[in-house]
């Protein structure tokens, strides 16, 4: 195996053509902020970029409820989402989220 180091700006330009996923270490919640989620709450689904984690809120930005994910592996691998509406900023009480993970797509912007 060989490695090359790029910087910040050319890795954020080319992550989504490269092969594999990247680790991020998750050891507290503040590791949440500035990432991309879905969430999955008791009664909605999200997606946004994390801002702020204030003791039980979360503060999305770009925030869209997602009204129907469609085939689930088809919205986490690929992106595409049935039925999405662009909310703009946002926040969730964590103790509502049933589970979730990274968003690696770009955020929607249009209603869908």
């Amino acid at each position: 195996m060989k490695t090359i180091q790029v910087s910040e700006d050319t890795y954020d330009k080319i992550k989504g053509q490269l092969p594999g996923e990247e680790k991020i270490d998750i050891s507290d919640l503040q590791d949440f902020v500035g990432k991309n989620i879905f969430v999955r709450t008791v009664t909605y689904h999200l997606v946004g970029k994390v801002e702020k984690i204030v003791g039980n809120l979360v503060f999305l930005l770009e925030a869209s409820w997602v009204a129907d994910s469609g085939r689930f592996m088809d919205a986490i691998k690929k992106g595409e989402l049935d039925e999405v509406e662009p909310v703009g900023d946002w926040f969730f009480n964590i103790d509502t989220m049933v589970d979730g993970g990274f968003w690696v797509h770009d955020l929607p912007t249009e209603q869908k």
